[in-house]
């Protein structure tokens, strides 16, 4: 009686064995298939840096060169305030194209000073 329950110990380890074994098996292959889908994404992930990269740069060249635009547009629009207010005209929010009978005007001064810094 104590062989058979010895036997049956040492196959009931044995079906334990091969049951660790395809877990271990099969463990195996999820690691592996998670290696491949580790490697892919970071290939991907770099390739959407990259192209991050370019789009940015890209997108800064375009605002330096509306900066460089704008910065022309306000010159122009300052040279005719300035322009303007030599002829005789407010240039001033309170005041706006009123003549100013040849007296200069601080609030003209001000905002024409703003524009030039």
């Amino acid at each position: 009686m104590k062989d058979r329950n010895f036997l049956d110990t040492v196959m009931d380890f044995e079906q334990q064995l091969e049951s660790m074994q395809e877990q271990f098996n099969a463990l195996k292959h999820f690691v592996a298939h998670m290696m491949e889908e580790h490697q892919t994404l970071q290939t991907e992930n770099m390739h959407l840096r990259k192209r991050l990269e370019e789009l940015l740069s890209h997108e800064k060249q375009t605002q330096q060169g509306k900066k460089k635009d704008v910065a022309l547009d306000i010159g122009e629009g300052y040279d005719n305030l300035a322009r303007l207010y030599h002829e005789g005209f407010h240039v001033c929010h309170v005041h706006f194209g009123s003549s100013r009978k040849g007296e200069d005007c601080l609030f003209c001064l001000s905002f024409l000073n703003k524009e030039n810094s």
